[in-house]
C-alpha cells in the first residue's frame, strides 16, 4: 500500500477530525453546505408557522415570549435622554435637551407614532421584540408625510409579506432573493411586499392574490439577527430547540393522561366458568358497577376481577422533566430556573451566576434594538420635527441635536445587602462609578441627583430630617420591627 509520509493512504482518506466521520452511524448528520439564504428558502415558512403554533399553544414559549418582551422592552420601554451640547461642546444644552424629550414624548404617544393608532412607542418596541423572536422577522415602514403633525409615522408589517419564491437574477449584477432585491454587494435596494397578507384569505372581499408592490429600500427597516453573513431573512429564535419543545409537549400531555387513568384505578370482570349473571344491577345482561371510596362489593358468581393499576406518574418523571426543559433553555439562551418557574434548591451563588449570564444576554439585545431601530428612528423624528416646526431648534445644527442616551430596562440586585456593598467597595475603589451602578439599576444618575435635591428642599420645608424620613421607612416595610425582635 502507498504510503502518504507516516500515514497510509487508506488511514489518510478517513476524517482527520472526528466531526467529519462516515459510517452507518453519521448518515443522518448533513455534509452539505449550503449559502443562508438556499438553507431557510423551504424552511423558513414551516418554522415560522410552528413557532407562531407554539405561541398559541405551548406554555414554556408563551412564558420565553413574555420574557423577551419584559426583560427587554420592560414596563416603561427603553427611554430617551437628549445629550445635546452647547456649540463649544463644553456642556450640556438644557433647553434643547428639555425641547427635544418634551417632543419625542409626545410623538411616542398613542395614535402620534403609529400609522394605525393602535401602538405607543413603548408598544412598538414589544411588537418588534415579540416577533423577532416568534418569527425571526420584522417589517417596519417609515411613512414620510403621513397625516400627523410630525409627517411622520411607522408602520409594522408581518413578514410574511416578503415573497419567499420570488428570485431573480439581473444582467447589471441586481438580484431578487426571498423578496428582497440587491444591488451587487448584496445591499439591499428594495422590498417587494405583497400588498394583503397571503394568509388573510379567510376575507375574500378585495383581497388580491400574489399582487405585490415594490417599495425603497430607504423606506424600510427590516430587523431580524443574522446567523450567516449570506443570510437576508430572519430565523425563529427557538429553532434549535423547536423539535424539542414539541415533543416535550406531545409527552407531557400523554404522561397528563397516563396519571390521570392511572389516579382513576379500575379492572375488569373476568368469567371463569359457565353460567349466566343473575342479579339486579345489570344491564344488557352485564354487571354494573359503581367505584365508590371505600367501598367493596362481593362479585357475582362464575365471575373474578382483574385489576388495572398503572403506575404515572413514574419516579423518573421529575428528573426527566428538568432534563429537558434545561436543553430547551440552552436552546433558547434563557436560564433553565426562570424559564421552568424552578427555583428549588437554588443558593445565592448558582441563581446569582445564571442571572447575571441571562442579564448579558438581554443586555446585548437591548444595545443590538438601539442600534438598529431607536436610534436610526430617532434621527428621523429630529428632521422631520423640525422641517414640520414642532421642535423650535435650527436645522443646520442637528448633529447637535441627533445625540442621545437610551435608558433600557435596569434590573434590582440579587441579594441587595451584598450587592450594594461591593458597589460601594467599587465606587471607593475608583473601579465604578454612580452612572454605572444606576444604569444597570435602570435609572439615571441625572435624575436621581435631581430628585435628591427636590427631596432635601422638601424636608427642610417642612423641618424634617433625612434620619427621620430613613426610621419612618424602616418601620413601614417592618425591617425595622424585624431588628427590635432580633435583638
Amino acid at each position: 500500500m502507498r504510503k502518504l509520509g507516516f500515514v497510509s493512504a487508506k488511514d489518510y482518506k478517513r476524517a482527520v477530525f472526528y466531526g467529519a466521520n462516515t459510517g452507518d452511524l453519521y448518515h443522518s448528520w448533513s455534509t452539505q453546505n449550503f449559502s443562508g439564504n438556499a438553507e431557510l428558502r423551504h424552511d423558513l415558512k414551516k418554522l415560522r408557522a410552528r413557532s407562531r403554533q407554539l405561541s398559541r399553544d405551548n406554555e414554556y414559549m408563551k412564558k420565553f415570549l413574555r420574557m423577551v418582551k419584559t426583560n427587554i422592552v420592560g414596563r416603561e420601554g427603553i427611554k430617551l435622554q437628549s445629550m445635546a451640547m452647547d456649540r463649544k461642546n463644553e456642556g450640556p444644552d438644557d433647553l434643547a435637551r428639555t425641547k427635544i424629550e418634551e417632543a419625542f414624548k409626545d410623538f411616542s404617544k398613542r395614535g402620534n407614532c403609529d400609522v394605525s393608532g393602535n401602538y405607543s412607542f413603548r408598544d412598538i418596541q414589544s411588537q418588534i421584540m415579540t416577533s423577532m423572536a416568534r418569527d425571526g422577522e420584522v417589517i417596519i415602514r417609515r411613512i414620510f408625510n403621513f397625516d400627523n403633525k410630525y409627517k411622520y409615522a411607522l408602520q409594522l408589517i408581518e413578514a410574511d409579506h416578503l415573497d419567499d419564491n420570488y428570485n431573480q437574477r439581473f444582467e447589471d449584477g441586481r438580484a431578487i432573493k426571498m423578496g428582497i432585491e440587491l444591488n451587487q454587494y448584496g445591499r439591499p435596494i428594495a422590498y417587494h411586499l405583497f400588498k394583503d397578507h397571503p394568509g388573510d384569505i379567510v376575507f375574500p372581499y378585495g383581497y388580491s392574490i400574489g399582487e405585490k408592490v415594490r417599495i425603497p429600500a430607504s423606506e424600510i427597516l427590516h430587523l431580524f439577527i443574522p446567523q450567516r453573513i449570506s443570510q437576508n431573512r430572519g430565523l425563529p429564535w427557538i429553532h434549535a430547540a423547536m423539535n424539542r419543545i414539541n415533543m416535550f409537549d406531545g409527552y407531557q400531555e400523554a404522561e397528563l393522561v397516563a396519571s390521570r387513568v392511572a389516579a382513576a384505578k379500575g379492572g375488569f370482570y373476568k368469567k371463569i366458568g359457565e353460567g349466566q349473571y343473575i342479579g339486579d344491577d345489570k344491564e344488557n345482561n352485564q354487571p354494573i358497577q359503581e367505584a365508590t371510596p371505600g367501598h367493596f362489593e362481593i362479585l357475582p358468581g362464575n365471575m373474578d376481577f382483574q385489576d388495572f393499576n398503572p403506575q404515572h406518574p413514574t419516579t423518573a418523571y421529575e428528573a426527566f422533566v428538568k432534563t429537558t426543559l434545561k436543553g430547551i433553555a440552552s436552546g433558547i439562551d434563557v436560564s433553565y430556573n426562570y424559564l421552568a418557574n424552578d427555583l428549588e434548591g437554588v443558593n445565592y451563588s448558582s441563581i446569582r451566576a445564571g442571572v447575571l449570564d441571562e442579564r448579558d444576554v438581554w443586555r446585548d439585545l437591548q444595545a443590538w434594538l438601539i442600534e438598529h431601530f431607536l436610534q436610526i428612528i430617532f434621527q428621523e423624528f429630529i428632521e422631520m420635527a423640525i422641517y414640520t416646526g414642532n421642535l423650535a431648534l435650527p436645522g443646520s445644527e442637528k448633529e447637535r441635536w441627533f445625540k442621545a442616551l437610551w435608558q433600557p430596562r435596569g434590573w434590582q440586585w440579587v441579594d441587595p445587602q451584598k450587592d450594594i456593598m461591593a458597589a460601594i467597595l467599587a465606587l471607593k475603589a475608583g473601579i465604578d462609578t454612580h452612572s454605572n451602578i444606576c444604569a444597570r439599576l435602570g435609572t439615571d444618575y441625572e435624575e436621581n441627583l435631581k430628585q435628591l435635591s427636590a427631596e432635601k428642599k422638601l424636608r427642610e420645608k417642612y423641618k424634617v430630617t433625612e434620619y427621620d424620613v430613613l426610621l419612618e421607612l424602616l418601620a413601614k416595610t417592618g425591617v425595622l420591627n424585624q431588628n427590635e425582635e432580633k435583638n
